[in-house]
């Protein structure tokens, strides 16, 4: 075998394991943990734990919406 091959071999082989974990830890924060924080149990602001009345008020506290719709919305939920 030629000296200089297992030389550079040895050279960048700790490289490849760099650019292993720099492609698999990403994939798996995006696979299993971005999910759970941003969308999942972990977080309180689900949309599914709010009812429709608090969604409703949400928007009018925020001006989404003027009195006139709340009102005619808030009817439409009783």
């Amino acid at each position: 075998m030629d000296t200089h091959y297992i030389n550079i071999q040895w050279t960048f082989w700790p490289f490849f394991w760099i650019i292993f974990w720099v492609c698999i830890i990403p994939l798996f924060w995006v696979l299993i943990g971005r999910g759970n924080w941003k969308y999942g149990r972990h977080g309180s602001n689900r949309a599914a734990d709010k009812s429709p009345m608090d969604i409703l008020k949400e928007r009018y506290a925020k001006g989404e919406i003027n009195k006139q719709e709340f009102e005619e919305k808030k009817k439409d939920l009783a």
